[in-house]
């Protein structure tokens, strides 16, 4: 048995002097290159992100190659008592699997400088060759990549998902060069360059308005519920859409100096520090590696290599590493079926010890698609008439205002009249010829630079619905204001349901952050019966919020939908998005509840409380073995093979455990929109 140890070690040093030699002619041939002239230019950003995830899959993929050959190593060890000629097969296989391992261990001890369970259980493969337990060392490693390729996933799955945040972003833009517009790469924009940006794009950089005027959705980047009317002067940013018009930006920052850029640094360097956290198995099995390895090379030379196996094998590291993993993901699988996607085990291991939420405003707690909620008039006009002039002149329109007054037409019966010389002033509203009337739709400062006149009540209620948070949208017939359409976002029909569900649960502190202004904000709070709310608050304020709570001993979980969101969403403890919400949240987020509903918040904190009082009982069974099989080494002189009995019965136990099914949660209708109650009966029917 020793010679095969021997031609293991012999195998992987002659690997290692290929690399280095492998490596030694690459940089010649780089160092040649650049003698050449041909440096290579360097890689952007995105796409340096983009080649990182791929690598991180290739990494993935080469582990599952080396787990199947050891799979193949146990099989062939396993057959080897009935077919003899599979002995050297599998040692074959064997040596073909260790080497990348024997690679991890190298560099734990000579780079890394430590014990870690990778040395622990090459040690321990190493005593079961010596005394020929071939078939325990290729079981070991077959776990131990299968471990490999759990953790790799965890680790890298947050960088992909940053690299694919700004891949909305154009590739090519259109700058203005002495009155002609032509085309260049984004990254070959520079300062004080004209870039010119039309309805349905996505601005590139951020800029100041040179010309032109339009309405933007920048509810991704500022949190605000409507889009904006922005003309010359006016700040405009990267990753913002225009719904409207056309406009020139003189560039002010571009590529890694826009806000949105500066976003991602952020959560690039939090998702680096987070990925490196290790599973929480797997840390403790760690710590205890040394200890382990130390004790037994004292028992080596007086037990024996049989006794100091069985000792290794107490150690809580293969265990936790199969148990802990393979529960979350039954947990996770749960979730799922509920149509809550968990990205982060953790994040389901941590919501149970939450006890302070935070939501943001538009887009969580309300749905981002306002509705008409009041019609204004001034004789001797009716209700009817004017949503029947507003839907036809929105009728060729499709922003959120457009749609939600042509809903609020249907839903009246209000019939409108199909014309096609309809004129949009780009940011404003939009004039339409009907009947020999001219008619207008569109904001107070449309009808002001068309000269039209506003009646002081209309003015005064204007006013009042923009204090509350509310859009206004005016109707003029020639050059007098005749009615108004009010329009306010909708509140989440289960939103007060779910927040007074979560205080039965015990979240004790539940609080809204919005960069709204303070009334429309503080309505709300006020309706759905929260303990706190901010208003104004900016991206970086959101995280600092998160932060406030945590020094003050809570354990905070943010729930939003926006860029604006991404920083708080990685500062807090957990983070939830919803569905159908812009890609920077969906992708920052650890959970997404996929049908957009906030009903799962109570499914979600169950099943998080199921998993840890799961893993807890299942802890305790995993650690049963490490005392019975010391007991075994240094009293009852177990055989490896007993210690091996040991182990796959106790952690088969806990491997149950873990996987106990969550019971099924009785929802109440009054939790539910109509909608929503009918598909859950139709569900659990």
């Amino acid at each position: 048995m020793l010679v095969q140890i021997g031609i293991l070690f012999a195998t992987y040093l002659g690997t290692r002097l290929y690399e280095h030699y492998k490596k030694e002619q690459t940089i010649e041939e780089n160092q040649q290159s650049e003698a050449n002239g041909s440096n290579l230019m360097p890689i952007p950003d995105s796409q340096a992100m983009q080649e990182m995830g791929t690598e991180a899959d290739n990494q993935i993929k080469r582990y599952k190659h080396y787990r199947n050959a050891s799979l193949v190593s146990l099989g062939a060890f396993g057959a080897q008592s009935f077919l003899p000629f599979l002995g050297p097969i599998g040692m074959a296989g064997y040596i073909y699997a260790a080497i990348p391992y024997m690679r991890d261990v190298e560099k734990s001890l000579f780079q890394d400088r430590k014990v870690n369970a990778d040395v622990l259980f090459f040690t321990a493969d190493l005593l079961a060759l010596s005394v020929g337990l071939k078939f325990t060392a290729a079981f070991a490693l077959w776990m131990t990549y299968f471990s490999k390729i759990k953790s790799l996933k965890a680790k890298n799955n947050s960088q992909k998902i940053i690299a694919d945040v700004f891949d909305t972003l154009p590739q090519k833009v259109w700058i203005l060069k002495s009155d002609v517009e032509i085309e260049i790469p984004l990254q070959d924009v520079r300062a004080n360059d004209i870039v010119t940006v039309g309805a349905g794009e996505i601005i590139p950089v951020d800029g100041l308005i040179s010309k032109g005027m339009v309405s933007i959705d920048q509810h991704a980047l500022t949190g605000e519920s409507q889009p904006v009317e922005k003309g010359v002067g006016d700040h405009v940013y990267a990753n913002t859409v225009i719904v409207s018009g056309r406009i020139h930006i003189r560039v002010e920052k571009s590529g890694e100096d826009t806000m949105a850029a500066k976003i991602r640094q952020v959560l690039l360097h939090s998702t680096d520090f987070k990925s490196k956290i290790q599973l929480k198995g797997e840390k403790w099995a760690d710590q205890a590696a040394l200890p382990t390895l130390a004790i037994a090379g004292v028992t080596l030379p007086i037990l024996g290599p049989i006794s100091t196996a069985v000792f290794i094998n107490s150690h809580i590291g293969g265990r936790i590493r199969l148990v802990a993993p393979i529960g979350t993901l039954k947990h996770i699988t749960v979730a799922v079926k509920e149509g809550i996607l968990v990205k982060n085990g953790q994040a389901l291991e941590g919501f149970c010890d939450v006890d302070s939420i935070l939501f943001d405003k538009t887009g969580t707690l309300t749905t981002g698609e306002p509705e008409v909620t009041q019609i204004f008039l001034c004789q001797p006009y009716q209700e009817r008439d004017i949503l029947s002039l507003a839907a036809t002149a929105e009728s060729k329109q499709s922003h959120p205002i457009a749609m939600a007054i042509l809903k609020k037409a249907k839903e009246s019966d209000v019939t409108w009249q199909d014309v096609h010389d309809s004129n949009y002033r780009i940011g404003y509203g939009i004039t339409i010829s009907l009947e020999d009337k001219t008619i207008r739709v569109g904001s107070m400062r449309f009808m002001i630079s068309e000269g039209i006149t506003v009646p002081k009540k209309i003015q005064q209620i204007m006013t009042d619905s923009s204090n509350n948070g509310n859009t206004f949208v005016s109707v003029a017939v020639d050059h007098q204001v005749v009615g108004a359409i009010e329009l306010q976002p909708q509140v989440r029909p289960e939103a007060k349901t779910m927040i007074r569900q979560l205080r039965n649960q015990g979240i004790k502190h539940i609080a809204i952050v919005s960069g709204d202004h303070g009334h429309p904000t503080q309505k709300l709070a006020e309706e759905l019966e929260v303990d706190e709310y901010f208003y104004d608050v900016l991206p970086e304020g959101k995280a600092k919020i998160v932060e406030q709570l945590q020094k003050e001993g809570k354990t905070v979980c943010f729930i939003g939908d926006g860029i604006n969101d991404a920083i708080a969403m990685k500062q807090a403890n957990v983070s939830i998005s919803l569905a159908g919400a812009t890609t920077i949240a969906t992708d920052a987020a650890e959970v997404i509840f996929m049908d957009g509903s906030l009903i799962h918040l109570s499914t979600f904190l169950d099943i998080s409380n199921r998993l840890n009082a799961n893993l807890k009982t299942s802890l305790m069974l995993t650690l049963a073995p490490t005392f019975i099989n010391i007991g075994g080494a240094f009293l009852f002189n177990f055989m490896i093979l007993t210690s091996l009995a040991v182990n796959v019965t106790f952690t088969a136990a806990a491997l149950g455990v873990a996987m106990l099914p969550l019971p099924p949660q009785e929802i109440k209708k009054e939790s539910l929109s109509p909608d929503k109650w009918l598909t859950y009966q139709e569900t659990n029917t």
